[in-house]
């Protein structure tokens, strides 16, 4: 169990969809586990007027509504006594004088603060220059920290320029960039894979390894986030975050510790050592699709123009495919191709590495195929499973080989399963930045997407799309190296790959 002291939990952007689906039921789901610090109190800042009783019933509304098997009301009465509420409306200068009185004066609020921006990006810049302003931030009695979510800046200028801002006020012990993909227990699972078993620890380099892949796919569409994603796309939205965050987990050395930044460190040195793509190698590094209409899951479903405030002629990118080389000793010579889209035909984040094939094929002649590599598989969602193919001799007189799979889950029946938030939640709390972004690995990673950003924000003639359903727009392959490389779309051995792409 871990002792955190008693601290104020602030929520701006409070009755906004984050805090509704995901920071408040989090929160819940710690009270029910008796993981909340004693004396510890949530203050919901919003921009409407409302009573400390209004705002009960409307959280109590949120826990019913993401745990209507789950609600327990003798927690729900330990949790409702944590709550307050605070009103920060437009043009009113005063309600962060207010506020700074509440936390400062007033004994039944804990002086540790964590302040958690659950607001547009657009905005935690004013909110942190208000709590600057007036003295919020400093930390004369007790820890002061933010939490901001991603987006962090929209290109490498604009991260640096809010990176510029948040020093005004703040230093980087008190800054916690959440990534939420990065807190899952399965992405963490990837560390403890690496680093506790020995194993696989002499094959993990370019001697055996041929390449590796990092899918994360999706059936839904934009649902109705016209306005976030029509500046954002695929390649900001999750490639530049979630998708160069498990790179790094996989591709780092081991860290001295797994303190926080030991960690950090290591990743950042993975960052560092990806080759810069040019401006005139985009094409051969990288791949951008739409969706058309098309069905997912047996229901028609509209294009990504069709989406109720989405440009006629937008191209915005809702698949991208990356091809990266790591620079240094171990991987060198090694491609990364990291995948992501909307619409496409199922919903799953994986980790598929496949191994070089031996160096003379001894049982060709026991084949009736192409030799079939080995893949350790890594499932993040819906399926957090480790696998492993190998080949095996099939069963009779005859000399005959197969693939089969070794497959493991994770979890053990009886097991619970915590959202990511809950524990990303509990590390702020403590102080723990093990999980969180370092301003560097934002950098460094911003580095690695500008130049495809730019190359793709002049091209605005024209972009490849494909059906929603499918597995991504055709022509992908021409990211592989060689013929017999392509996109592994499953984590069965039965159809789990196709080259079609």
């Amino acid at each position: 169990m871990r002792i955190i002291p008693p601290c104020t939990v602030v929520i701006f952007g409070a009755s906004g969809n984050l805090s509704r689906r995901k920071l408040i039921p989090a929160l819940f789901r710690l009270e029910q586990a008796n993981h909340l610090p004693e004396k510890m109190v949530i203050l919901a800042a919003g921009l409407e007027e409302r009573t400390r009783e209004q705002w009960i019933d409307e959280v109590e509304g949120m826990i019913k509504a993401k745990y209507p098997q789950g609600y327990d009301k003798e927690t729900f009465e330990r949790f409702r006594a944590r709550q307050h509420y605070h009103a920060t409306p437009l043009g009113d200068a005063n309600s962060y004088d207010r506020l700074k009185t509440i936390l400062d004066d007033n004994p039944d609020f804990p002086p540790n603060a964590v302040f958690y921006m659950a607001v547009r990006p657009s905005e935690f810049p004013g909110i942190i220059d208000a709590l600057g302003n007036v003295g919020l931030l400093k930390q004369n009695s007790g820890t002061r920290r933010v939490v901001i979510e991603k987006p962090f800046g929209y290109d490498l200028l604009s991260a640096q320029s809010l990176q510029a801002g948040l020093y005004k006020h703040l230093n980087e012990p008190q800054i916690f960039r959440i990534d939420h993909y990065v807190g899952k227990g399965t992405v963490q699972n990837v560390m403890v894979f690496r680093f506790a078993n020995m194993l696989l620890e002499p094959l993990w380099n370019r001697h055996y390894i041929d390449h590796v892949q990092i899918t994360h796919s999706e059936s839904l569409g934009i649902e109705g986030r016209a306005d976030y994603y029509e500046g954002s796309g695929a390649l900001r939205d999750m490639i530049q975050s979630h998708l160069m965050q498990l790179l790094a987990l996989v591709a780092m050395e081991p860290p001295v510790s797994m303190a926080a930044e030991h960690l950090r460190d290591e990743k950042v040195k993975v960052l560092k050592t990806i080759r810069p793509i040019t401006q005139s190698a985009v094409h051969a590094h990288a791949f951008r699709g739409q969706y058309t209409s098309g069905t997912v899951d047996g229901k028609p479903v509209p294009g990504y123009l069709e989406e109720a405030g989405v440009a006629a002629d937008s191209t915005t990118e809702t698949f991208a495919a990356m091809k990266l080389f790591i620079d240094n000793w171990r991987w060198s010579g090694v491609p990364f191709y990291l995948r992501t889209g909307k619409r496409m035909a199922e919903n799953a984040s994986a980790i598929m590495i496949r191994f070089k094939n031996p160096p003379q094929d001894l049982l060709r002649a026991a084949r009736h195929e192409p030799p079939r590599p080995n893949w350790i598989m890594l499932g993040i969602q819906p399926n957090d499973c480790l696998k492993m193919e190998i080949q095996v001799k099939v069963p009779g007189l005859e000399l005959q080989t197969r693939t089969i799979s070794l497959d493991a889950s994770y979890r053990k029946g009886g097991e619970d399963d915590y959202d990511a938030y809950e524990g990303l939640l509990l590390d702020a709390m403590e102080g723990d930045h093990s999980l969180f972004l370092r301003y560097d690995e934002v950098e460094w990673a911003w580095r690695v997407v500008d130049p495809i950003l730019k190359v793709w924000a002049m091209e605005r003639e024209f972009i490849n799309t494909y059906s929603a359903g499918s597995w991504g727009p055709r022509g992908t392959y021409r990211l592989f190296d060689r013929d017999d490389q392509f996109w592994r779309h499953s984590l069965d051995v039965e159809g789990g790959n196709l080259q079609a792409y």
